[in-house]
């Protein structure tokens, strides 16, 4: 019996990171799968989300900015907010730029976000990270099985709600017109409209979402540090994204549980062939491991499993209707 609680404990943790990670995927698939937006920041834009709702909703500290008690939802909302700002101000600074300058611009938020993070310890609490921030379902910690499942449940719903939500909005003209301007910016100004403002929104709603995910993956452990953060989770992710398809929002899901699965099963191989003096530096190879996975998914299925199905060809001219 101890056995079964335990195993659906864990597994209602790990699913609920799956999905968490999922909702990521889903905000980089809007900006790279649909409109093209080459984002190597995801790192810093997810863990402003983190901070941003951890540092608003939890107790009181001395050593560090925030504790002021806010709900948990609230929380989430902010880190939208503030996640979803930062995208719109580094979209507004580089999206009239090649997409190469929006890659280095993305990747130097991160690094300062990080920086930030780590070393603003009077802000943020420093290396020492955030503890003690709320969780849903607190009540139910002491029986880890069914506080397991209500949070994965809680997380599977608000997925459900993002996911639905895209495939609305890139079934849309709008989801069209982003299509429009990944294929041919040109052909879409022609037909009057704004690559510009287009690109911004998207990268505004992704960079939210990624905000989003940051914080419930907070409320979710109780407890976050710098290291969660770093460039690791931004290759992960892309790795997440690639796999299972570009430009397919299932298919993306679906890489967030394969790839989420096998880092997992690497972290299990490395604990049981490693000294435990030895698995810190034996760690680097799960991120080789991802990358062989990733190479080898490039030459067997470039579009990945679930390519985009959609006919990017008849984009420019169904905007041409609107």
């Amino acid at each position: 019996m101890h056995d079964l609680t335990g195993i659906i404990a864990y597994g209602s943790v790990f699913l609920t990171l799956v999905l968490i990670n999922g909702i990521t995927c889903l905000g980089l698939n809007l900006q790279w799968g649909q409109t093209g937006l080459f984002n190597v920041g995801v790192a810093g834009f997810v863990g402003i989300g983190a901070y941003t709702s951890a540092l608003l909703t939890s107790a009181p500290s001395d050593g560090r900015w925030g504790g002021y008690g806010w709900p948990i939802a609230a929380g989430c909302l902010a880190a939208m907010l503030s996640a979803g700002t930062a995208s719109a101000l580094v979209g507004a600074a580089t999206l009239r730029l090649r997409a190469d300058y929006l890659a280095i611009t993305t990747f130097g938020v991160a690094v300062t976000v990080e920086l930030v993070l780590r070393n603003a310890e009077h802000l943020t609490g420093g290396s020492f990270g955030v503890s003690f921030i709320p969780r849903p379902f607190a009540s139910l910690a002491d029986r880890p099985a069914l506080f397991g499942s209500l949070n994965l449940l809680l997380v599977a719903g608000i997925l459900a709600v993002v996911y639905r939500g895209l495939e609305r909005l890139v079934r849309s003209p709008w989801g069209r017109v982003l299509r429009a301007v990944r294929e041919d910016e040109r052909a879409a100004e022609a037909l009057g409209k704004s690559a510009v403002r287009f690109r911004l929104q998207a990268f505004a709603i992704g960079g939210a979402l990624m905000g989003l995910a940051g914080a419930l993956e907070a409320h979710l452990i109780g407890f976050i540090a710098p290291d969660n953060f770093d460039s690791a989770l931004t290759f992960q992710i892309w790795t997440m994204l690639i796999i299972g398809g570009s430009g397919n929002n299932l298919g993306v899901l679906l890489g967030a549980f394969l790839v989420s699965t096998f880092w997992s099963l690497t972290g299990l191989a490395t604990g049981a062939l490693f000294a435990p003096e030895d698995q810190a530096r034996a760690a680097a190879l799960r991120i080789v491991a991802i990358g062989v996975l990733l190479a080898a998914t490039i030459v067997i299925r470039p579009r990945g499993l679930l390519g985009e199905r959609l006919n990017v060809s008849r984009h420019v001219a169904a905007t041409d209707k609107r």
